[in-house]
């Protein structure tokens, strides 16, 4: 049985290591490995504690899915779309999907669709007609899953800088822009 429920400040380890997981599996082959394997639970907890994501007034809302009533499989952020992708930086006018991760071996079993039904909800609820995701433009798999929910890429791209250490520069990858209707 799955469970949809909003993030408490208690959910930060649960939804990094997520987050975690779903990078290291879902952009394997896309991002350069040394990347995935210096990924760090403990860290990506600590900053969405910093960020206070778990706030009610934090802008962005973030929707867990729980399995078997207390194990967090998967998680969706959402909120007003950010301009450049700067959370400084808000358009009113249309809502984002920041976010859209589930546990590897949860792929395939309706948790994401059921995270992003709940997240087009909390999007509609707040009153915006269409929303917006960035999805890399290697990840063949969850551009096939925006494209089966109704969402296509509007052409806008940019590029995501990857760190990678030693001082080397960033690896730069393609960010397609995907947009779909809220509601109807």
């Amino acid at each position: 049985m799955l469970t949809i429920r909003p993030e408490e400040p208690d959910d930060a380890e649960a939804i990094a290591q997520v987050h975690v997981h779903g990078w290291q599996a879902g952009y394997a082959g896309i991002m350069p490995e040394e990347v995935l394997g210096r990924l760090n639970v403990s860290a990506w907890a600590q900053r969405r504690r910093d960020l206070g994501t778990a706030d009610p007034e934090h802008p962005f809302t973030t929707l867990l899915a729980e399995a078997g009533g207390s194990k967090v499989v998967g998680f969706a952020s959402f909120g007003p779309y950010r301009v450049d992708q700067d959370r400084a930086n808000l358009d009113p006018t249309h809502g984002e999907l920041l976010a859209l991760y589930v546990e590897p071996g949860h792929w395939g079993d309706g948790t994401a669709t059921a995270l992003l039904a709940a997240a087009r909800e909390g999007l509609a609820a707040r009153g915006f007609p269409t929303y917006r995701a960035w999805v890399l433009a290697e990840n063949e798999r969850a551009r096939r899953f925006y494209a089966r929910a109704g969402l296509s890429p509007d052409g806008e791209w940019t590029t995501y800088p990857v760190p990678l250490s030693g001082g080397r520069p960033p690896v730069r990858l393609v960010e397609l822009r995907y947009a779909g209707p809220l509601g109807g």
